[in-house]
């Protein structure tokens, strides 16, 4: 069963909805330099701690020092980290160390073909790989929610050759979502604009979705 991970997520109502749906993780967005989904810390904090287990709550973190993670997950408390950009200050082995139990999902933007050698470089230190559309290396980082999709042959071979789950993400919605699944093979599926209307998560798109995925 491919699991989900709803991301994006905006106050408790929307964790519920999603988690009564059949999400297997709830996003939530810390501070970014752009895009959508950003929310208070104080929110982080009261979803993770009202999420129930197995239910895994992902810190979306564009921080890159260690120390700034290690102090951002101690103080909000979710599962999971999303690193959306490369740690430069420190190493994902000191994360990992600092944070036993936690798990770390690195983001790798699928750019071109030089993605694919920045997923196998990373595998071995991080418990998954998460693939999106950003682009970090533009003057202001764009670093996901872009709602659009790269390239899923690229996608396809990182899951391939990666040797860690893999999460797609990027412009899935409820009528790509089974040829996705097709083409790449993912462990999971990160959604976040496909199932929102006027910004609001919509029940109606997101059982939508979970019905798409039941067919595959």
């Amino acid at each position: 069963m491919v699991r989900v991970k709803v991301c994006c997520i905006k106050s408790l109502d929307e964790a519920r909805l999603a988690v009564r749906l059949g999400a297997s993780a709830l996003g939530l967005v810390s501070a970014m330099p752009s895009g959508p989904g950003v929310i208070e810390d104080e929110t982080i904090a009261e979803v993770a701690r009202a999420t129930p287990p197995p239910v895994a709550t992902f810190l979306l973190t564009c921080r890159q020092d260690v120390d700034g993670i290690v102090e951002q997950q101690r103080r909000l408390r979710p599962t999971t980290l999303q690193l959306v950009d490369q740690v430069t200050q420190g190493r994902l082995a000191d994360l990992r160390t600092a944070l036993p139990g936690i798990g770390i999902v690195q983001v790798v933007h699928v750019t071109g073909p030089e993605s694919v050698d920045e997923a196998q470089a990373v595998a071995a230190e991080v418990d998954a790989i998460l693939l999106d559309s950003g682009n970090p290396s533009l003057p202001v980082k764009v670093l996901g929610g872009t709602g659009r999709r790269h390239d899923w042959k690229l996608s396809r071979r990182i899951v391939e050759t990666a040797g860690v789950p893999v999460f797609l993400a990027g412009g899935l919605n409820p009528e790509n979502v089974r040829q996705a699944v097709a083409e790449v093979d993912p462990f999971g599926l990160d959604i976040c604009s496909g199932v929102r209307t006027d910004g609001a998560l919509d029940e109606r798109k997101l059982g939508r979705f979970f019905e798409a995925l039941a067919r595959t």
